[in-house]
């Protein structure tokens, strides 16, 4: 039997770090997060990282890990949280999963190996400069003749993909069609209860999104982002990528103006929620919580707690 852990997942601005601190209170948890940029030390108001009276209800994980200059990888990831998982429930704690990076958490849950490619700089960054030289069209040639499954599904300007897939081929002899096949057969390493949270209308999520754009704006995420780029951050950088900052720095160069650059992060906002509620309703096991209007975090809390309880 695998180790028994709660996730609470979802589309940003749904409650799940209220709702993953009540519980920790209910069923002495751990928070473990879930979110591919809150891993950065210094990104605290665009990453609506928890705050330091929010960390104070609860013990936190997975937050401040890497610096902002890094490229953290899913592979980490899985590594280093999962090392946080085991401590806690060595301690007789139980790790709340919070976040809303899919990958991260599904790859957490089934203990994904990544056969040590992923941390093959050198093979990775031959292959994107390969890509670069060749072109999109030689390289999914060049994945088609080795395997073709994976690259029909994807296209000549998906260098992300395209040079990963070469990449898992080259560095262990083994097609990423058959290394994700191999990896569904392997038992998941944790057991999971999730929780998949979202509002019963889209408008009501979309509105909190624009109402938690302007309250970042209102804490200071401009200067947080002159802040980074002070430090000597490339505003080309992976981290600087994430939604809010990418859209600050343009408007810090003065390409745009600031309020077009808040509509611009609302609106990758809500694009990215509708992406997050596609990718986690393929839990088809997931414990769905849609919100009718404003949360009800402690009645929420309470049932959960009570049905994580009765878990046999």
């Amino acid at each position: 039997m695998s180790a028994r852990v709660l996730v609470i997942c979802g589309p940003t601005a749904t409650g799940k770090t209220a709702l993953s601190l009540a519980l920790s209170e209910r069923l002495a948890g751990e928070i473990v997060s879930a979110d591919s940029m809150q891993v950065y030390r210094g990104m605290d108001i665009g990453t609506a990282k928890a705050t330091p009276a929010e960390r104070a209800r609860a013990p936190h994980h997975m937050l401040d890990v890497a610096d902002p200059w890094e490229n953290y990888s899913v592979a980490r990831y899985v590594e280093e949280a999962g090392r946080c998982c085991d401590g806690i429930l060595s301690r007789g704690r139980l790790p709340l999963v919070t976040g809303g990076t899919g990958l991260y958490i599904d790859s957490l849950l089934a203990g994904r190996s990544f056969d040590g490619s992923e941390d093959s700089g050198e093979t990775r960054a031959a292959l994107e400069a390969e890509y670069d030289r060749c072109g999109g069209e030689a390289m999914l040639e060049k994945l088609r003749r080795v395997d073709p499954e994976r690259a029909e599904k994807l296209h000549a300007a998906d260098r992300r993909r395209i040079v990963r897939a070469l990449e898992v081929y080259e560095t262990t002899g083994m097609t990423i069609t058959e290394h994700d096949e191999r990896s569904r057969l392997i038992p998941p390493r944790y057991e999971a209860l999730r929780v998949f949270l979202g509002f019963a209308r889209r408008e009501e999520l979309y509105a909190r999104i624009d109402r938690r754009v302007d309250d970042m704006v209102a804490q200071g995420l401009f200067e947080e982002v002159e802040g980074l780029l002070s430090a000597g951050l490339s505003p080309d950088c992976t981290a600087m990528q994430a939604i809010g900052y990418k859209e600050a720095a343009l408007a810090l160069r003065g390409e745009m103006s600031r309020a077009e650059a808040a509509a611009l992060i609302k609106q990758a906002s809500r694009r990215y929620a509708k992406r997050q509620l596609t990718w986690f309703s393929r839990a088809a096991d997931a414990r769905r919580l849609f919100w009718e209007g404003e949360p009800d975090i402690e009645k929420a809390a309470d049932e959960i707690a009570k049905e994580f309880r009765a878990l046999p």
